[in-house]
């Protein structure tokens, strides 16, 4: 999947600072462990690692145009474009020659032909950077869904630019610097779109390219959600949607490595892992599909039904993967595996902020590592439940008529707002007062079907919050986790033409049986078990161990220490507000709950220190 850096200057001589760039690109390594390259010119360095997974020995980046004309333009590029074969017809058709196979070239080289534009053209996950020395401009592109991250940070003479925060921070000119603004994002549960949390550092849109020349950056977005009239019936609207997804899940197969799944045992990961395999079968592979799940030492025995979790996943699992012929590894967590120094550095470094959603992030880091050794790739069944509606605040009524943010209805209920309550920090970062601002922003980009009102607008309005907030923390969550191990997790339910299709069709058919997500479930039947096409939607697995909670207080108990950072933010004794609660009474609710929030002041202690932050309330 690849990590890029790179660096603009239009004043300095940037081949007298190759260290610079060498050190911003380096801390993409775990991004890219199979290679790495600089190109470098007087105005412009890119820094590019590489995951092989398409074209193995010809695929090195940063790629030129030309190898022997330094003033053609140069890509680099982290990603994979899932429609790269016809793109390479076409352009050969219209009289460009390739020196590779791989999918960087197509896209090089759809620039050439096609001009700034040619985004639009690409189905796919990518970020990507070129640097044309015709005209000294640097475009900065992000895929439709923001699957891939992209950061950028102005300077007074250009810009520096990297997949992940921590890139761009290698660089001197750029400080970590974190605001009342970032710490309202932070703790709020507001993924804004383009908001990079440190000061000066943004995120490259999703769908938007944006685009450096002297004169200063301008951006433009090359693809946009838009209301349409959905005129199929439902026999023809459940047909189409398995027909996209068995197309979807095909073409993410692609590649020069082995590919698995990530399987819980839940409808989406079924879904994709059902349709590997049967396209695998087709393609006449004779090796079982690999699918993978988590779980935790005595689950079973410990498994309390909550407003969250319905069921374990594991005898799911289990049952899918026999039902498809797939080879099915669980991959057991106990309390130390989770609790272990090393994972929890590890996460906080990938994620370059304190972003927790309880212990998930640390289970889906180990989960990827072991994925990692029997594979590069994985697909995974994210974005499923924002398009079809899976979660419970698409069907409850208090969720859906909230003013506010839909999955703020299970933050209140499970306690995480009361703990930052608690603690101060709602109050005293004003976060009610922001998270109605971001609220009525992301309202005013709904787009609206004329002629359509009431509770079909209503659904409308949530499920377009779902996919460009709520879907973009996931997908980041996902992203950083998966490639702090060096694996590519691919994701079937964010291909463009399936989101469109989806999100314009009523919500009355999308919920024509009184279940969430009926419209895949429907789509799968005959191809899951009943029992699984059958069963409440439960989130990622939590551990429900309270030892795993008493070991979180002492966390909190130990940074308990005058001068810790964390008390910018909170005092002692609003903290001990939370530890006076008895054990057991936390709700285990991932990024909602009163837990998550220990987790976060857990992080946010380190943070502070090993990134050297600099609070400024």
């Amino acid at each position: 999947m690849c990590g890029l850096a790179g660096w603009v200057s239009y004043q300095r001589d940037l081949t007298a600072h190759t260290d610079i760039a060498s050190a911003m690109t380096c801390t993409m390594e775990c991004r890219g462990p199979d290679a790495g390259g600089l190109w470098t010119s007087p105005r412009a360095i890119l820094g590019h690692r590489r995951l092989a997974i398409i074209d193995l020995e010809g695929g090195r980046q940063p790629m030129a145009a030309a190898e022997d004309d330094a003033a053609q333009p140069v890509i680099t590029y982290t990603g994979e474009v899932y429609n790269f074969r016809e793109l390479r017809k076409e352009l050969r058709a219209l009289g460009h020659a390739f020196r590779t196979s791989s999918d960087t070239e197509v896209v090089l080289r759809s620039y050439l032909e096609w001009g700034a534009g040619f985004a639009e053209r690409l189905n796919g996950i990518y970020a990507f950077a070129i640097w044309d020395p015709r005209t000294e401009e640097l475009l900065l592109v992000r895929d439709r869904m923001g699957v891939k991250p992209l950061y950028y940070y102005p300077t007074p003479d250009g810009v520096l630019f990297g997949s992940e925060p921590k890139a761009i921070l290698a660089h001197p000119d750029a400080e970590a610097v974190v605001d009342a603004e970032g710490l309202k994002e932070i703790f709020s549960i507001v993924k804004t779109p383009g908001h990079g949390v440190f000061r000066g550092m943004y995120e490259v849109v999703p769908a938007t390219t944006v685009r450096f020349t002297r004169e200063g950056r301008s951006t433009e977005k090359y693809w946009e959600l838009k209301a349409a009239p959905h005129t199929d019936d439902l026999d023809t609207t459940i047909a189409h949607v398995r027909d996209l997804l068995e197309d979807i899940v095909e073409r993410q197969l692609v590649a020069d490595v082995t590919v698995g799944t990530l399987l819980s045992g839940g409808l989406d990961s079924s879904a994709v892992t059902a349709l590997a395999a049967k396209a695998l079968a087709k393609q006449g592979v004779e090796q079982p599909l690999r699918a993978f799940s988590v779980d935790f030492t005595g689950h079973d025995n410990r498994f309390e039904t909550n407003m969250q979790w319905a069921d374990p996943d594991t005898p799911f699992a289990v049952e899918v993967a026999e039902r498809v012929g797939a080879e099915h590894i669980i991959v057991e967590l106990d309390n130390e595996d989770i609790l272990d120094p090393e994972v929890r550095a590890t996460v906080l470094r990938a994620q370059d902020l304190p972003v927790s959603t309880g212990d998930m992030e640390f289970s889906l880091l180990i989960l990827c590592r072991a994925l990692k050794e029997r594979m590069t790739v994985a697909l995974s069944g994210e974005a499923a439940d924002e398009l079809f509606g899976g979660y419970t605040w698409f069907h409850d009524k208090e969720a859906v008529e909230l003013d506010s943010f839909p999955w703020h209805h299970p933050f209140e209920k499970l306690g995480g707002i009361g703990a930052l309550r608690d603690v101060g920090l709602w109050d005293r970062l004003g976060l009610t007062e922001y998270v109605k601002d971001r609220y009525t922003q992301a309202l005013e980009e709904v787009p609206r079907l004329e002629g359509e009102s009431g509770f079909e607008e209503r659904m409308r309005e949530r499920t377009y919050l779902n996919l460009t907030r709520w879907e973009n923390f996931l997908l980041d969550r996902k992203d950083r986790m998966s490639m702090a191990a060096s694996l590519e997790v691919r994701v079937p339910f964010t291909d463009h033409r399936l989101v469109e299709y989806v999100y314009n069709t009523p919500w009355a058919m999308k919920s024509f049986d009184g279940r969430e997500k009926s419209l895949l479930r429907a789509a799968m039947r005959g191809v899951l078990p009943d029992g699984v096409l059958d069963r409440k939607k439960n989130p990622y697995p939590s551990t429900q161990d309270r030892k795993y909670e008493i070991a979180l207080r002492e966390k909190v108990e130990a940074i308990l220490v005058a001068g810790a950072p964390v008390f910018q933010l909170v005092s002692e004794a609003d903290v001990r507000k939370l530890l006076d609660r008895p054990v057991g009474s936390y709700a285990v609710g991932g990024p909602w709950s009163a837990r998550a929030v220990l987790e976060r002041l857990i992080e946010f202690n380190t943070w502070v220190t090993e990134y050297d932050v600099r609070v400024e309330l």
